[in-house]
């Protein structure tokens, strides 16, 4: 039997991981290829970047989720900061498509992925599962967020996330003030299309220099929001302090350029508490 065996699934971590619910929003830049291309040479070297109209295609990825255990429950919020690429040898294989038909998920090869630069995440023991099981350059961080929700007064298409330094520590997250980067986009007024490109794959390479591949099933369409020189205003990503690693990364890459798309996930409900009433 030939071909290449599964990388492991060390302990206590059992797969596939399943997300109880999802919230989750990406902007995607189309930006210098050439800068692409260094960047990804020196943390992905066997991944070639994906170009679109000319451009290579930078995608922000927050994720809020919940994920229940035998033993209980936890949340997680993390935030990705990634390329769209695919493996160096596949060239020939990958199908030619616009940003707006890799956006729609045109490509269904899937050999079109993220290539992770960076993840900041607020839990440590997601922390480790990534770097273990998906090789991912997943790091410290913590959130402040205003999200769309039912249990709110009016529900609007308004996302704002705050991203902060962390560092971990014997008693978990430790906490600092210093912003990395915060994102804000405003989608109400915009008319979304909903669009089916999961599976996601995502790539990272370990430190034996091997590229990992790992899928990630979304089971519901994604809500797309196409961006023109009239609404890619609605999107503002400011950066940190310059020493952040993943706020000089990300303003070497994304420079001035304006966003080009939009998607958003939000899981539906599965139960609803009604209001109370007088019982005489």
């Amino acid at each position: 039997m030939t071909g290449l065996p599964l990388p492991p699934v060390p302990e206590p971590y059992h797969l596939p991981f399943h997300y109880g619910a999802l919230h989750n929003i990406g902007v995607d830049y189309l930006v210098d290829p050439e800068r692409a291309r260094r960047l990804l040479d020196k943390r992905h070297p066997g991944l070639s970047a994906a170009t679109f109209d000319g451009g290579a295609c930078v995608s922000l990825n927050y994720q809020l989720y919940f994920a229940q255990y035998p033993n209980g429950g936890g949340i997680t919020e993390e935030l990705e900061i990634n390329l769209i690429a695919h493996p160096a040898f596949a060239e020939e294989r990958i199908p030619v498509v616009n940003y707006g038909q890799y956006a729609r998920g045109y490509d269904q090869t899937k050999l079109l992925g993220i290539a992770r630069l960076h993840v900041l995440c607020d839990n440590p023991l997601a922390i480790d599962a990534g770097r273990r099981l998906y090789a991912e350059p997943k790091h410290p961080g913590w959130f402040e967020t205003t999200l769309p929700s039912l249990n709110a007064p009016a529900v609007r298409e308004r996302w704002s996330i705050s991203c902060r330094r962390a560092e971990l520590g014997p008693d978990g997250l430790r906490r600092h003030q210093e912003e990395v980067l915060a994102l804000d986009v405003d989608l109400v007024g915009l008319t979304p299309e909903p669009v089916n490109n999961t599976p996601i794959t995502g790539y990272g390479t370990d430190e034996e220099g091997k590229l990992l591949a790992g899928p990630l099933h979304v089971h519901h369409p994604y809500r797309y929001y196409a961006l023109d020189d009239r609404t890619a205003d609605r999107v503002r990503l400011d950066l940190g302090n310059p020493a952040e690693e993943a706020a000089r990364d990300l303003a070497q890459l994304v420079g001035e350029a304006p966003a080009a798309g939009v998607w958003t996930y939000q899981s539906a409900p599965v139960a609803a508490h009604h209001r109370a009433y007088y019982v005489r």
